[in-house]
């Protein structure tokens, strides 16, 4: 195991299955603020627009960055900075992997 999946799995995964009702919460406030109709999608639409956000909306991605990495200590936090690039895209496949299975299931 490398030290970025060991990084992932002992304190990334924790942080956002701590906070997985506020980032459910958010989800379903950014959606209600675009005005966007997941009621009329298909299963798969869903998921594609809802992996789409985490994406492609740069001020929605830098918010959630924020909520997981708040959690930090400063050793983390140290190490964080140093691979940030890579764990930026491990935690936004996470987050937005646990909103599609959480959320499109809701609808």
């Amino acid at each position: 195991m490398s030290a970025i999946e060991f990084f992932q799995n002992q304190t990334l995964r924790p942080i956002i299955k701590m906070q997985h009702t506020l980032l459910i919460g958010s989800f379903k406030n950014y959606i209600q603020i675009r005005k966007i109709d997941f009621s009329s999608l298909t299963v798969q639409k869903k998921r594609s627009k809802i992996g789409a956000v985490y994406l492609k909306d740069i001020n929605y991605k830098n918010r959630i960055l924020g909520v997981i990495i708040g959690h930090f200590t400063m050793t983390e936090f140290q190490y964080y900075c140093l691979n940030s690039s890579e764990l930026n895209k491990r935690i936004l496949k996470i987050v937005a992997q646990r909103v599609q299975d959480s959320f499109v299931e809701d609808l």
